[in-house]
């Protein structure tokens, strides 16, 4: 990312200072957003603002390559006190995408070790988990599913279904 735009906005985040944001969109698009900036996070290379978007009244993460723009503005903001960025920005990234999945694991919550950026773990009982979440690759996200050492069922996602299915052809 532009270093000098990284560094407006590690010192916004650091002020508590809310922040005009220019951004392009993955397809080009050109817009900009009143935010809250809380923290930056560095995931696999990649810088991520995670933030409150007043225009979209809700949290939102942006990568920071694509933010064309930053203007320091007067107005403060206070982020939540028991914010994680980390947790939280892996938990923003299994959101939203395409196709939605729901996969049901034998096994107890506790024993279930899965990337967070996969969903959301929930307990059914003490035997059993589910996973819900969605996905833009119904591929990868087979793949991510063998590390899982128990039984499992995708009862909702059709297309995860099928990836599932052609991945155990292939493994056969």
């Amino acid at each position: 990312p532009d270093p000098e735009r990284t560094s407006v906005l590690v010192r916004a985040s650091a002020a508590r200072r809310r922040v005009l944001l220019g951004y392009r969109s993955e397809a080009g698009n050109d817009w900009s957003a009143e935010v809250d900036p809380w923290g930056l996070v560095v995931r696999h290379g990649r810088w991520y603002l995670l933030c409150w978007s007043h225009s979209s009244e809700a949290r939102r993460a942006y990568r920071v390559d694509r933010v064309t723009g930053v203007e320091l503005l007067d107005d403060t903001f206070a982020a939540p006190d028991d914010l994680d960025p980390v947790a939280a920005l892996e938990e923003h990234l299994a959101e939203g995408w395409e196709y939605d999945v729901e996969v049901v694991i034998s096994a107890p919550l506790s024993s279930v070790l899965l990337p967070r950026t996969l969903g959301r773990l929930e307990s059914v009982d003490d035997t059993t988990t589910r996973l819900v979440g969605s996905t833009s690759n119904p591929r990868m996200y087979a793949e991510e599913l063998t590390r899982l050492s128990s039984p499992f069922t995708v009862v909702r996602g059709p297309e995860l279904q099928a990836a599932v299915r052609a991945l155990g052809r292939r493994l056969l």
